[in-house]
């Protein structure tokens, strides 16, 4: 008969080890500000948790924040900021373009230039903020665009989709390598900036910008371009899940419809900012500006 005793039980171990008396920390610190906040109406730079600026720390008025009529403040640290615009390319705000193929309103899309200038001219004059530009599109042969969103694009193009070329056109629509697929002469990348080309909407999940984001030590987002209710608002919603503060610039977006863009600013400042914050150009260029003693002129 086989005598062996089990080994003896071990009592439970306790539950405070590392990760969760890191979390329980985060807990705390949320409660304690929290009442800063309601002192201070400002999302302050959380030194505790990404550690001693890298940067300056600048603070941008948000609109609508918590409740809608208010104002309150984000705090930014240049150093671990990037700016974002997305897809500003000619397929989308361009002539013989993908939208204009599609039959919408230019205008409504090639709103968001001058502001995006505005503001890349003035991070561009001398501070550490990245900037970072996407592209949409897909391989020549069209391997990783899904059957469905090309027949949608043929359809709605009367004939002509993703990877035809329009009468008159600049090259196959929203195909990477084409004229028509490349970021707008207005706003071409410089030297030193970032571009991401990404297959889909999203990019957290078809580009390597998680990888870029997370080597470059950023924590907070400042998001523009094109279209307000699609990819804008899915790359938005991606970093948010992702744990980085995002704030859109209003004036810096656009959509196909008008009543889509308002739309979709709108649902970024439910909830007390259900993605994020909304701000404008103008009020980020002047906290920048200040931190960074530029002239205001």
């Amino acid at each position: 008969m086989n005598t062996k005793q089990d080994p003896p039980v071990s009592p439970p171990i306790s539950n405070n080890d590392f990760t969760s008396a890191g979390r329980d920390e985060i807990l705390n610190r949320i409660e304690t500000d929290y009442e800063e906040f309601k002192k201070t109406h400002t999302f302050r730079f959380p030194t505790w948790l990404y550690g001693p600026p890298k940067g300056k720390l600048f603070k941008v008025e948000v609109e609508d924040c918590p409740r809608f009529g208010d104002k309150a403040f984000v705090e930014f640290d240049s150093g671990r900021t990037a700016f974002l615009s997305i897809d500003m390319q000619i397929d989308f705000c361009g002539p013989k373009g993908y939208v204009d193929v599609m039959g919408y309103d230019l205008g409504l899309t090639s709103a968001p230039i001058k502001p995006i200038m505005y503001v890349l001219h003035t991070i561009r004059n001398g501070t550490d903020i990245k900037v970072i530009h996407t592209r949409e599109g897909h391989l020549p042969d069209l391997s990783d665009a899904p059957y469905n969103k090309v027949l949608r694009s043929k359809i709605i193009g009367n004939g002509v989709g993703i990877g035809n070329i329009p009468k008159g056109g600049l090259g196959r629509l929203l195909v990477r390598g084409e004229k028509n697929w490349d970021i707008i002469d207005e706003l071409y990348p410089i030297p030193g900036e970032y571009v991401i080309d990404k297959a889909g909407k999203g990019a957290f999940g078809q580009s390597n910008l998680p990888f870029i984001l997370k080597n470059l030590g950023i924590t907070h987002l400042i998001i523009t371009g094109i279209t307000s209710d699609v990819c804008v608002h899915t790359v938005m919603r991606e970093a948010n899940d992702y744990g980085y503060w995002c704030t859109l610039l209003k004036d810096g977006t656009g959509a196909t419809d008008y009543g889509n863009y308002q739309a979709a600013i709108k649902q970024i400042k439910m909830s007390g900012g259900v993605f994020g914050w909304v701000s404008d150009s103008n009020k980020f260029v002047v906290a920048v500006k200040s931190a960074f003693k530029m002239s205001l002129a």
